[in-house]
């Protein structure tokens, strides 16, 4: 009975987590949320069972009815996130919402298959962030001096990153986090969306070549100092977030090719001076020739990504544990071994389904901070969900960075889960800016009129 189920079960949570993902397309063919309700009524039902099934398989693979408690207290929670937004904020943009839950719910199943420390680990933090992070789209609506803090913005994330720097643990070679009172941070993570702040408030203000060369300094420092602290892969993440939005803050080519150029040799250099990179590198190149060594987690985790097929072997069904560290650089790996590589393809499109609505909610917000905002926090999502999937399918070298939702860690789930509350924030600013320009044109119609109606009267 129990190998039915699995083996059904299968099919039946591709095709749920497929459906899902058309779902997420549709939503574009509609500008207003009120033509979208059908579809996001239809991915709640379908991330819900995605969920159902997941956990249905865990239970009867392992017999253990803490994993049923585990669940229902799961469902509560994507379930209260999803009405309580709905409630508090009913001009806010549900496909976010939605995808942040169906992507938390991936995460809790694949964390509760590898760790069901760490998932309960991760489940209170996501709660504790779920209920601190309902105030963030209030607070980015209503407060306009956010606009104005440019120099503290770059003092702050100098600061923090400074203070791990000196302060911070090693770990596996890099200095990444930093504990207080038994609480470890990892304050390059949040520092991420300080930066995004501080380039779109700096830009905000002036596109000018002075502006743009101190932005450039301070943003060296920024990056710098993570590359002191070995983080190369956070690194990597605020250099590229730079140059994006410096093109597309001021429009220049001369930037994105400046930027390209310095990239290919900043990266020339990390691998002359630092000898994980060259690790990293020749396991990327030829990970069989040092699968003893360096090569290991790439050629396990290419192995389970392979022996997953099509729709997987199940949960519990793989050997996903042989990869190390493989709830955090490399989760993607079990997700595709046991859950199939067409389950994994529909998460990426999910995911960059969150990118597409960051960018259209981005071209549509008429002030430019909160534009700037919006592509700065995209770039930095995308571009981690890339570094992270294309360095566990040997696409790049191994980055270290972890795949957001997915991976288990505080701090990554913590900013990821702030970053979208801060675009539905912004997708509230742009529906009020859409309701203004509304009211501008039908007041503006009606002065036409008037006027038209005057001269007739004259005429006559």
């Amino acid at each position: 009975m129990e190998l039915y189920i699995t083996e059904l079960s299968k099919y039946f949570i591709t095709l749920f987590m497929a459906l899902y993902t058309l779902e997420c397309f549709l939503v574009f063919r509609f500008q207003e949320e009120e033509k979208r309700s059908g579809i996001y009524i239809r991915q709640n039902l379908l991330m819900f069972l995605v969920h159902f099934s997941c956990f249905l398989v865990i239970c009867f693979e392992t017999g253990n009815i803490e994993y049923l408690f585990f669940y229902v207290l799961q469902q509560i929670l994507l379930f209260a996130t999803v009405m309580l937004f709905r409630m508090v904020y009913p001009k806010g943009n549900r496909l976010v919402i939605n995808n942040m839950c169906m992507l938390l719910s991936i995460g809790f199943v694949i964390l509760t298959r590898l760790s069901f420390e760490k998932a309960i680990k991760q489940f209170f933090i996501v709660t504790v962030s779920i209920v601190a992070g309902m105030l963030i789209p209030y607070f980015i609506h209503k407060l306009k001096f956010l606009k104005s803090l440019t120099w503290v913005y770059a003092a702050v994330g100098v600061t923090a990153l400074g203070i791990v720097l000196i302060l911070g643990a090693t770990t596996r070679g890099s200095k990444i986090s930093y504990s207080i009172a038994g609480v470890t941070f990892q304050p390059s993570e949040f520092v991420k969306i300080i930066f995004v702040f501080f380039l779109a408030s700096a830009f905000y203000e002036s596109q000018s070549l002075l502006r743009v060369v101190l932005t450039a300094a301070l943003a060296g420092i920024h990056v710098l100092v993570l590359v002191a602290s070995r983080d190369l892969g956070s690194a990597l993440i605020f250099f590229i977030v730079y140059v994006m939005m410096v093109f597309i803050a001021t429009g220049k080519w001369i930037y994105l090719f400046l930027g390209s150029a310095g990239g290919c040799g900043a990266a020339v250099l990390a691998y002359q001076f630092f000898t994980h990179v060259q690790v990293r590198v020749q396991a990327w190149r030829d990970p069989f020739s040092c699968i003893d060594d360096a090569g290991y987690q790439i050629t396990q985790s290419l192995f389970a990504i392979s022996s997953g097929g099509w729709f997987g072997l199940g949960l519990f069904r793989g050997t996903p544990s042989s990869i190390p560290f493989v709830e955090a650089d490399f989760v993607f790996s079990a997700v595709a071994e046991e859950l199939g590589i067409l389950f994994s393809m529909c998460m990426i499109l999910v995911c960059i389904s969150c990118f597409i609505m960051f960018m259209d909610i981005s071209v549509r917000l008429q002030d430019r901070f909160y534009r700037l905002i919006a592509f700065g926090l995209g770039v930095t999502y995308i571009f981690q969900v890339f570094l992270t999937i294309g360095g566990g399918t040997k696409f790049i070298p191994m980055t270290g960075v972890t795949l957001p939702f997915i991976s288990y860690g505080g701090s990554s789930v913590l900013t990821t889960l702030v970053m979208f509350f801060i675009i539905e924030g912004l997708y509230m600013i742009q529906q009020e800016e859409g309701a203004k320009r509304v009211k501008k044109k039908r007041r503006r119609r009606i002065q036409q009129k008037a006027f038209r109606e005057e001269e007739t009267e004259e005429a006559e």
